[in-house]
């Protein structure tokens, strides 16, 4: 409900039919079969329109959707080593940490250390650098390796753009 005097209208072309009483608004609305809506509450005086509500939020609707279509999701994966994993098995993790990578996401490498391997944090650290270095450059460290409890951990993410 619209309850000013006067408004400024907007026809159903998108024409500018100047300041006019509420009384003449709604009755221009009424004689093309449409709605009257306020589009701008704020200004002054208040900016109406004369079109189609129904189809109005409809396009509102669809406009939103596409906005949440095109918001890019980034997911989180995780990537498990060892201290003592076997290098065949590192090429295939590191494989792995590739193919997330290029797919967009950020990737958590975590080394688990087991028993007493946890007083020698240094064979983790290797870990975690050798596959720094073998990615190469194109890869940004959102985190840097730390430890927590049994395992150390550091983020990863691409620099390259997502393809």
């Amino acid at each position: 409900m619209i309850r000013v005097r006067e408004v400024r209208l907007i026809g159903p072309n998108g024409d500018q039919l100047g300041i006019l009483p509420i009384d003449r608004a709604l009755e221009l609305a009424e004689q093309n079969d449409m709605d009257l809506v306020e589009v701008a509450p704020q200004a002054r005086p208040p900016v109406c329109k004369v079109m189609d509500y129904g189809r109005y939020k409809y396009s509102l609707a669809k406009k939103a959707q596409e906005a949440k279509k095109k918001q890019a999701v980034i997911h989180v994966k995780e990537v498990k080593v060892r201290p003592k994993t076997e290098e065949h098995d590192f090429q295939v993790k590191l494989k792995k940490v590739r193919d997330f990578l290029n797919a967009g996401n950020k990737v958590k490498v975590t080394v688990m250390f087991r028993g007493r391997e946890v007083t020698i944090p240094e064979k983790g650290l290797s870990q975690l650098k050798r596959m720094l270095e073998e990615l190469g450059d194109d890869v940004k460290v959102e985190s840097q390796p730390k430890m927590e409890g049994r395992s150390m951990f550091m983020m990863l993410s691409s620099l390259a753009p997502k393809k």
